[in-house]
């Protein structure tokens, strides 16, 4: 989608921290971190919401998760753990409309969140 913010870092118009990559999907910091490790697992497909997501996303849902996972362990938070979420719409507070998995760990979360 040409006017998606993250379909535009995946393409390299707008500068992202990328910690991975693949044909599928693209992994990088968040902007604006809520803990010491944040980052975002977002898949190169254009789907706006978890919502529009088709049982045909299935297989490519649960690689976000465990690139997420896998991820997490390699920046230090393999013992511990932390946070896996997917906002959804307007009262998930997603401000993106490209669906995406936020990842966070490195300290005590809250719950709940806010």
């Amino acid at each position: 989608m040409s006017d998606c913010l993250f379909c535009k870092i995946i393409a390299g118009e707008i500068p992202g921290k990328k910690i991975y990559e693949d044909d599928e999907i693209y992994a990088f910091h968040d902007i604006s971190p809520q803990a010491p490790v944040h980052f975002l697992v977002v898949p190169k497909k254009h789907i706006p919401t978890l919502m529009d997501a088709s049982l045909d996303d299935a297989a490519l849902l649960g690689r976000l998760v465990h690139k997420g996972q896998e991820l997490l362990a390699s920046l230090g938070c393999a013992q511990k753990g932390g946070r896996f979420v997917f906002n959804c719409k307007e009262d998930g507070m997603q401000t993106v409309p490209h669906i995406h998995l936020h990842v966070l760990g490195g300290r005590t979360l809250l719950w709940p969140p806010g």
